[in-house]
């Protein structure tokens, strides 16, 4: 699925959160965490040590992705 997808149903002004999970949903879109830019490896990484909601679209995170890092992650939106 396009980023472009997937941000289209994220209305501005919404937050960003990771959540671990088990398991990697099949359909899910994956990314591991080399494959990052740096922005968005810190937001990732800020989201992780941090456990502070960022707003959708500064962090070139999308809702339902899968980032691999020591585990994995699930990005939502709140």
């Amino acid at each position: 699925m396009a980023s472009s997808e997937l941000s289209a149903g994220t209305p501005l002004g919404r937050s960003l959160t990771v959540e671990r999970v088990d398991t990697a949903p099949t359909a899910a879109p994956i990314r591991h965490v080399d494959e990052l830019n740096p922005e968005t490896f810190e937001a990732f990484y800020e989201l992780v040590t941090a456990d502070v909601p960022l707003q959708a679209g500064e962090s070139g995170l999308e809702p339902g992705e899968i980032i691999v890092f020591t585990d994995y992650f699930r990005v939502e939106a709140r």
